[in-house]
């Protein structure tokens, strides 16, 4: 996709790209602030602002207890302001307070240096830190659960439903009716933990155990890695193994040959196929300039359709005996042990894919930046609500994991100095602090500005 095209297309749909996009924010955002106010609060330190953005206050109010609550102009994050901190960031301390309407500073009052954020004991400090990123984890953990009970954890079986041609799984010995056991001894599930695997992995080895006729076969295979343009224009490399899994299905008109043999009426692939049912073949696939060589083994009981021109998969060909995903209803309970399985999932992938781009394997280009994030929750909205609460918790755990990260100016980088703090016995200087944010601070505008500027050349190159 061009970038007029795809201004053209986000033109006609700024209330889907953009309002789905602020609204996931401002959700996720509120989210993480409120974990650490509702801390301070429990630890009796006052919150003097509760901010929604940053710049200009557009709308807020004040409650009981003092707190500004509002919403600013640039909706790009937000902040709580902790009583006796100068700024946000907690950076420095205040020296007192300034009486209203007067710029004379009196020291705090013991009543107050007891509310203040940098008189608690370092234990307290580290948990209100802690709890931004930590709430984070629990509220995707929360809709997840939510989502799980009431519609059903979507789960597609972790069956080769086909092996492309030439791919690292038809070189490895793979055949179509595969059921994946596990990876290097991690037990698997569900196909998206194999495609999971295959996007971290790269080109790395993989020790696989499938079930093949009711034994188990050992398999040692090296995906190929490639890389892949999203219709955006947005790049990334991933492992690709060359497994089709059960969602897929082939429009029969899009089948050029079958072992081998050319076909140009519909009607004679419909009988080839028919006639080739319940046993092992090749077909060839054409999509405009692109082709694809499958190795399948259909099922006739899957296929009735193609026998009956009344029946609307008339023309449809299913690879699987199982199309689609299945929904697995859960409990409380096992819906909660799914949601955090699958956050300990997100967070090991997105670690190990930011610790390939540090070693070079994986291309520092693929971190993405505010223009591509818009662009996924825009996608998300329009496939649909369980689409878009799913890509929610997803950003949430990302946010968490993120703000833990121990650089100076994030939730980790603050936790840092408290570890730092308790085992010393006393603070870190506080010029040390101070040069050490404004180092977390280049550093973390520089990733921004290197994130949307890739993001920018990537729509436009």
């Amino acid at each position: 996709m061009s970038f007029y095209e795809l201004f053209h297309s986000i033109g006609n749909n700024v209330w889907i790209y953009g309002g789905t996009f602020l609204l996931v924010l401002s959700i996720l955002v509120f989210v993480h602030e409120w974990g650490h106010y509702i801390v301070a609060r429990l630890c009796g330190v006052r919150v003097e602002v509760f901010s929604i953005g940053f710049g200009k206050e557009l709308w807020g109010w004040t409650d009981k207890r003092g707190t500004r609550w509002k919403v600013s102009l640039i909706p790009l994050g937000g902040y709580v302001k902790l009583f006796g901190d100068v700024d946000p960031a907690s950076v420095k301390q205040a020296e007192g307070v300034k009486e209203n309407g007067s710029e004379q500073i009196r020291p705090f009052t013991e009543a107050e240096k007891k509310q203040a954020f940098f008189a608690q004991p370092v234990r307290k400090r580290a948990a209100v830190v802690f709890a931004g990123p930590a709430i984070n984890y629990i509220f995707a953990i929360f809709i997840l659960t939510g989502l799980y009970i009431y519609n059903g954890e979507p789960v597609t079986p972790p069956l080769a439903a086909a092996v492309m041609g030439d791919s690292a799984a038809a070189e490895a010995g793979f055949e179509p009716g595969d059921l994946v056991v596990s990876i290097d001894g991690k037990e698997i599930t569900n196909f998206e933990e194999i495609r999971r695997e295959m996007m971290i992995t790269l080109d790395d080895k993989k020790h696989f155990v499938v079930e093949r006729e009711g034994k188990k076969v050992d398999i040692y295979a090296s995906p190929k890695k490639v890389e892949i343009e999203d219709r955006f224009g947005f790049k990334n490399s991933r492992g690709l193994l060359g497994l089709i899994s059960p969602r897929h299905a082939v429009k029969i008109d899009n089948i050029k040959k079958i072992n081998g043999t050319a076909y140009d009426d519909v009607e004679e692939i419909r009988k080839a196929l028919l006639a080739n049912m319940g046993s092992k073949f090749t077909i060839e696939i054409e999509r405009g300039p692109e082709k694809d060589f499958l190795t399948i083994h259909p099922l006739a009981e899957s296929n009735k359709a193609l026998g009956n021109p009344e029946d609307e998969n008339y023309n449809i060909l299913f690879l699987a005996s199982e199309q689609g995903d299945v929904f697995i209803k859960h409990g409380p309970v096992t819906a909660f042990v799914a949601s955090v399985r699958e956050a300990a999932s997100i967070t090991t992938g997105t670690l190990e894919a930011m610790g390939q781009m540090i070693t070079g394997s994986r291309s520092a280009t693929e971190l993405g930046g505010i223009i591509r994030i818009g662009a996924l929750a825009g996608d998300m909205a329009q496939q649909g609500l369980i689409a878009l609460i799913l890509f929610t918790a997803l950003l949430s755990i990302n946010l968490g994991l993120v703000n833990l990260f121990p650089i100076p100016l994030l939730d980790g980088g603050h936790l840092v100095f408290y570890a730092f703090e308790a085992l010393l016995g006393k603070p870190v200087p506080e010029q040390i602090q101070e040069y050490a944010f404004r180092l977390g601070l280049t550093f973390l505008v520089g990733i921004m500005a290197f994130a949307n500027l890739n993001d920018l050349m990537q729509l436009i190159l």
